[in-house]
C-alpha cells in the first residue's frame, strides 16, 4: 500500500491505492472495535487480535473504527434482542481528573486534557490493521444515541445526553450547550457554539495527529448525526489541516443523519455511505455518482443483511459493507448464525473483483435479465443469476468466444461453465442449485 487511498481518476465507484489500479472495499464492523463495551464496569477487553484475524480468514480489506461518544448505551430498546441492560463504554478521548463526578459518579472530564491511552490504541489499531492489508475509517463523533435513541425506545428519556462528555454537567470546562426536551437533548453536532465547535476542533486535530503518517487511514465525520453545515465543517476542517501534513486523506459522510444523498454528494466529503432513507435498500439503484458509495448494511437494516444483498450492491457499482454483530456480545444472540454468509459473500465478491480491470468496469442491468451485470464492456461480464433459473445476457457488444464460471455465493466454490459465444443474446442455464453468480470472461 504505497500511498493513502485516493478517488479512482476514471472511475469514482472506487478507490485506488496508486492512482491507477481500482480497488472494492468489503468489510465487517462492529460496535466495540476500539472502545469496550459490555455489562461490567469496566467492560471486558475486546480481543482486536482475534477480530483481525476473523476479518483476514474471509478477505476483507476495510473496518468502520466505531467512536461511541457516551459512557454508557442504554440498550433497553433491544430486549428482543437478549440486550435489555446498560453497556458501559470505555476508554474515551478526554481524561477524567475531575474535580467533582460527572451524572454517571466518576470524575469529571477535562475536555482540554486527552487521553493518551486512548489515543494509542487508536494508533495501535490502525497500524496493526494497515499491516494485515486493511483500511481503517476512523469514525470522528456518534450521532445515533443522541438523534435517533436519545427519546421514545424504551430506555429512559435523554440517557445519550446524560452521558456524553460535552454535558455541562460531566465535564469541568464551563461549557454552555443549547439543549432542548427540558433539558434532555443536548445540541452539540452544530456550529454556532463557539467554545464546543473549539473543543471538536482540537480533537479532530489530535487525531489527525496521531495517524497522519499511516497510508491506510480514512476519516468518517459522523455515524448517523450532525447538521450539514456541522459536518460540511469538520470534513473542510480535515482537508485543510492535512495540507500541511505529509499525508492526506479520504474523508467521508454517511447517511441517516441530517443529511439526505443530495447534500452528501455535494458536501466536500470525499466518499459517501447512503442509506435507507435515500433509497439504498436491500435492491438498490446501480450507483453513478461523483463519489465512491461505502454501502452498508448499517444504514438500510440497522442489524441485517444477507449474502445476496452484498453480490446484488457489487454489481450495481457500490461498496458492500456489514454491520456485524460479531460475537454477539453488544447486540444479537450470540447463538445466531445468519451474519456468516454474509462475511463469506463479501470476500468472495472482492475476490472475484481482482480478476476483471475493476477501473474500467460499470453497472449495467439492462444487459441481464436479472437486472445485475456488473461489465467491463466487450471483455467481462458479471452476472447474478437468481434461484437456479436461466438467466440471459446480452452479449452483442462482444465478439468471440467467452469462457464461464458459475460462483457459489456464500462458498465462493467455482463450477466450470460452457464457453459462450459473443454477438447475441445468449439464454444460460446455471448448474448451481440455487442462486448463483455467473462469471463470463474473454480468452
Amino acid at each position: 500500500m504505497p500511498q493513502p487511498l485516493k478517488v479512482h481518476p476514471t472511475n469514482p465507484r472506487y478507490v485506488t491505492p496508486d492512482g491507477e489500479r481500482a480497488i472494492l472495499l468489503v468489510g465487517s464492523h462492529t460496535w466495540d472495535n476500539l472502545k469496550d463495551m459490555g455489562k461490567t464496569d469496566p467492560p471486558a477487553p475486546f480481543d482486536w487480535h482475534a477480530y483481525l484475524d476473523m476479518l483476514a480468514s474471509h478477505h476483507h480489506n476495510f473496518i468502520r473504527l466505531w467512536a461511541w461518544d457516551h459512557t454508557q448505551w442504554e440498550s433497553r430498546a433491544n430486549a428482543q434482542l437478549g440486550k435489555d441492560y446498560t453497556h458501559h463504554v470505555a476508554p474515551h478521548p478526554w481524561l477524567r481528573t475531575g474535580p467533582g463526578n460527572a451524572l454517571d459518579g466518576k470524575p469529571k472530564f477535562d475536555l482540554t486534557k486527552f487521553n493518551p491511552d486512548y489515543f494509542d490504541r487508536l494508533r495501535h489499531r490502525v497500524v496493526s490493521a494497515g499491516e494485515r492489508g486493511m483500511y481503517v475509517s476512523i469514525m470522528l463523533f456518534e450521532g445515533w444515541c443522541l438523534y435517533h435513541a436519545n427519546r421514545g425506545r424504551q430506555a429512559e428519556a435523554g440517557w445519550a445526553w446524560k452521558s456524553h462528555p460535552f454535558n455541562p454537567a460531566n465535564n469541568v470546562n464551563g461549557l454552555a450547550v443549547e439543549s432542548g426536551g427540558e433539558g434532555l437533548d443536548g445540541f452539540v453536532h452544530r456550529l454556532g457554539n463557539e467554545k464546543v465547535n473549539a473543543l471538536q476542533a482540537d480533537y479532530v486535530r489530535h487525531v489527525v495527529d496521531t495517524v497522519n503518517d499511516l497510508d491506510t487511514v480514512l476519516y468518517e465525520v459522523i455515524n448517523e448525526g450532525g447538521s450539514p453545515d456541522w459536518d460540511w465543517w469538520i470534513a473542510d476542517l480535515i482537508h485543510e489541516y492535512e495540507k500541511s501534513k505529509p499525508k492526506q486523506h479520504l474523508v467521508g459522510i454517511t447517511g441517516h443523519g441530517s443529511e439526505g444523498i443530495e447534500s452528501m454528494l455535494a458536501s466536500p466529503a470525499d466518499w459517501t455511505s447512503p442509506g435507507g432513507n435515500d433509497g439504498f435498500r436491500a435492491d438498490s439503484p446501480a450507483w453513478h455518482h461523483s463519489k465512491p458509495s461505502l454501502h452498508d448494511t448499517d444504514h438500510i437494516w440497522g442489524c441485517g443483511g444477507n449474502a445476496e444483498w452484498v453480490w446484488k450492491s457489487m454489481l450495481r457499482g457500490h461498496n458492500p459493507i456489514f454491520m456485524d454483530p460479531y460475537l454477539g456480545n453488544v447486540l444479537c444472540d450470540p447463538n445466531d448464525t445468519w451474519w456468516f454468509p454474509i462475511r463469506k459473500a463479501s470476500g468472495h465478491a472482492r475476490r472475484l473483483t481482482e480478476r476483471i480491470d475493476l477501473a474500467a468496469s460499470e453497472p449495467r442491468g439492462y444487459l441481464s435479465s436479472s437486472g445485475y451485470c456488473l461489465a467491463v464492456p466487450r471483455k467481462d461480464y458479471l452476472v447474478y443469476a437468481p434461484g437456479g433459473s436461466d438467466v440471459t445476457v446480452d452479449l452483442r457488444g462482444a465478439s468471440g468466444s467467452l469462457s464461464g464460471e458459475w460462483i457459489h455465493p456464500v462458498t465462493g466454490e467455482i463450477t466450470k461453465g460452457d464457453a459462450v459465444q459473443g454477438g447475441a443474446k445468449r439464454s444460460i442455464k446455471s448448474p448451481i442449485e440455487g442462486d448463483a453468480i455467473l462469471f463470463l470472461h474473454t480468452t
